[in-house]
C-alpha cells in the first residue's frame, strides 16, 4: 500500500529550480504566481528576517516532500508543519532571531511532542507554560485512533521533550536567554507510524524511501544553517549528529558539528541522569556559558 505525503497548498519551488532545474518542475509563471501568493499568505505578519527565511525554507521543503510516497511499514503519516502551522509559526516568529550561532538539531517529531505542539521536542507543559506558545492545532487527514492529536490540551508528557526543555529552563530562567544564541530545529518534519501506531524513525524506513526523504531534508538543513549564519550544529542524539555532519560536509558548508546524548527514556545512559551528561558536554563545547549571557 502506498501513502501520499499530505501537505496543503501548492508551494513555490522556484528557489530549488534555480539550483537544479532538472530535479524539480516549477510549473509555468501563472502557477508560480499562485504558489507565491499562498506562501505570502502563510507568512502573514512575519516581520523578522531570520524567521521569514526559516519558514520559507520549511514551506519549500513541504512542497518537495509532497512528491514522495511511503509504503509498508508506514501506514500513518503526520506533518505538524501543516496541521500545527499556527503554533509552529508562533514558535519561529517569537524565537528565531538575528545573532543565533548554535542550532540544536533533532531527527524528527515525537508523537507527544512536536506532533501535538508544532515545536521541536515540544512537550506540552514546557511549550505552553515556559515558551508561551499559542495557536490552533488541527488534525492530520488520517489519524491513528491510538495517536490522536489534542494539541496544547494533550495531557500526555513526552519524556524527551520534558528533559530537553526542562534542562534549559533551569539553566536560563527565561526562554529569551536561551534563544539569544540558540535555536532548535528537527531535520525531518514528518512522523511515521505503523498499523499499530508504533513510532517509526526515518532510519527504519525502506532504504530508497529513507534516502529520498533525507536528501530533501538535508538540503533544507544546509539552506537554513547558511541563511541564519549558524556556526555550530549540535545533533541531539547520534543519528541527528551523524546526518548533519554528512549533509553539511557534502554540501561544503563550513560549520562545526557536535552532538549531545539524546534524552530519550529508551536510553539507559539518559535515564541515569541526562541533565548531568548534557551539562558536561555543553560546558566542554563552550555553549554552557552562552545560556546565562
Amino acid at each position: 500500500m502506498q501513502r501520499k505525503v499530505f501537505v496543503a497548498g501548492k508551494l513555490s519551488w522556484r528557489m530549488f529550480n534555480e539550483n537544479d532545474p532538472q530535479r524539480f518542475d516549477g510549473g509555468d509563471a501563472g502557477t508560480q504566481d499562485t504558489e507565491d501568493s499562498e506562501i505570502i499568505a502563510r507568512l502573514d505578519g512575519v516581520a523578522n528576517e531570520p524567521a521569514e527565511l526559516f519558514l520559507r525554507a520549511e514551506l519549500d521543503l513541504n512542497a518537495r516532500l509532497r512528491t514522495l510516497t511511503f509504503r509498508e511499514p508506514v501506514r500513518y503519516l503526520y506533518n505538524p508543519l501543516e496541521y500545527a502551522w499556527d503554533t509552529h509559526q508562533c514558535y519561529v516568529k517569537t524565537y528565531c532571531q538575528p545573532g543565533q550561532s548554535v542550532l540544536f538539531l533533532g531527527m524528527n517529531p515525537g508523537p507527544f511532542g512536536m506532533a501535538q505542539t508544532g515545536v521541536p521536542f515540544g512537550e506540552v507543559k514546557n511549550v505552553r507554560d515556559w515558551l508561551k506558545i499559542t495557536g490552533e492545532v488541527g488534525h492530520p487527514p488520517d489519524e491513528h485512533p491510538k495517536r490522536p492529536i489534542l494539541g496544547l490540551a494533550c495531557k500526555q508528557s513526552e519524556v524527551s521533550g520534558a528533559r530537553f526543555w526542562g534542562f534549559f529552563r533551569k539553566q536560563c530562567g527565561e526562554p529569551q536567554t536561551f534563544f539569544r544564541h540558540c535555536f532548535v530545529h528537527n531535520l525531518c518534519p514528518l512522523i511515521f507510524m505503523n498499523a499499530t501506531g508504533k513510532n517509526l524513525t526515518p532510519p527504519e524506513l525502506p532504504a530508497a524511501e529513507r534516502d529520498a526523504l533525507l536528501r530533501h531534508c538535508d538540503a533544507t538543513l544546509c539552506q537554513v544553517v547558511t541563511g541564519l549564519g549558524i556556526s555550530m550544529v549540535i545533533g541531539v542524539g547520534k543519528v541527528a549528529e551523524q546526518r548533519a555532519r554528512r549533509a553539511l560536509s557534502e554540501a561544503g558548508v563550513q560549520v562545526r558539528v557536535e552532538g549531545i546524548l539524546h534524552p530519550s527514556p529508551r536510553s539507559a545512559q539518559a535515564n541515569k541522569g541526562w541533565e548531568a551528561v548534557a551539562k558536561a558536554k555543553l560546558e566542554e563545547l563552550g555553549v554552557l556559558n552562552l545560556l546565562t549571557m
